[in-house]
């Protein structure tokens, strides 16, 4: 089990290829750890398919469609970009092509992918689990996606 320094801060995702402990980063971006926190326990992240996982690039999820056409019902944020590195397990928001459209959307890095840095918003990174990240289906989407079975603020797991 990862060391959790900051329950409020930490979010646990158990998906259908085992749990994942994300670290996050008020500090960097706290509009962004906001929303990924009120989602978490409004459940809508619970169901969601990893629906574009590339090979050493990412894992995206957070699309109630399973698309990535999709988002929450609350509003779109303002980008909190920063300096923050784009590389192995970093947490980062997906967006359209424009700056401040992020959501509810999300992307786990598998490598380094530097060529993000400063243009999305990073928000945490993975703690432990990055097994079960590596082991997320591939594809766009995968044949059989891989799912995001519940999400929670460490806060509030008992």
């Amino acid at each position: 089990m990862a060391a959790i320094k900051d329950p409020e801060n930490t979010l646990i995702i158990e998906t259908s290829k085992g749990s994942v402990t994300i670290e996050l980063r008020p500090d960097l971006a706290p509009k962004h750890v906001e929303r990924i926190k009120l989602l978490a326990r409004e459940k809508f992240y619970d169901g969601i398919p990893f629906h574009r996982v590339i090979d050493g690039f990412m894992a995206q999820t957070g699309c109630p469609e399973g698309r990535g056409t999709g988002q929450s019902k609350h509003p779109n944020l303002p980008a909190e970009f920063n300096a923050e590195p784009h590389v192995r397990g970093v947490c980062s928001m997906a967006r359209s092509s424009m700056p401040n459209s992020a959501n509810s959307q999300f992307f786990i890095v598998f490598d380094d992918a530097r060529f993000l840095d400063k243009q999305y918003t990073v928000w945490g990174r993975v703690i432990e689990g990055m097994d079960a990240v590596d082991a997320l289906a591939r594809g766009e989407p995968p044949r059989s996606p891989d799912k995001m079975v519940s999400v929670r603020v460490a806060a509030d797991v008992a």
